[in-house]
Parts: structure tokens; sequence; C-alpha cells
């Protein structure tokens, strides 16, 4: 399994890091016609991983516990989160 694409539950991405962060959504603006799977909504607060795309070239945003399918799975472009709050599990 690729995690960096992966449609990591929560306790998946605390197992491979035991850092959490909490992010709001603050633009849910023009879905991609072709992202099949859960979508954010603007306002609400998400537990998130922040992981660094090889193809992108920047962190994106995979909001753990959603579902969607390839070329996005649960990656989403850092302008539509802001990271409010960062958690250690220690």
């Amino acid at each position: 399994m690729s995690y960096e694409v992966a449609n990591l539950t929560l306790a998946e991405a605390t197992r491979l890091e035991p850092v959490l962060h909490y992010a709001i959504c603050i633009d849910a603006d023009n879905r991609p016609g072709n992202h099949v799977g859960d979508w954010p909504e603007e306002g609400k607060v998400y537990p998130v991983r922040l992981v660094a795309s090889k193809l992108e070239g920047m962190e994106l945003v995979h909001v753990l516990g959603f579902q969607a399918e390839a070329p996005y799975y649960n990656a989403f472009a850092p302008h539509r989160f802001a990271v409010v709050a960062e958690v250690f599990l220690n």
C-alpha cells in the first residue's frame, strides 16, 4: 500500500506518524468533474494528514476517513484547508 495515496483511517494514520492535525475547510468550491468520492464541507473541521506530494510538488491535505477513487483519493490542495490544531500522541 502506498500511504501517499491511500484512503487512511485515523488509526492507520496515527500508527505511521504520532501527530494528528485538524484543519477547517475554507474552500469547497470547484469540485473537479472527475472526483469520485467524499468531498469536504466548507466551515467543517476534519482530522487530516499533511503529505508531501511527489507529483504535485507541494504538501497535500489528506482528510482521514474520507474515501475517494484515483487519481485524487482523499487528497486536497492546501488552499482548501487551514490547519487549526496539531496534536502529538505520545
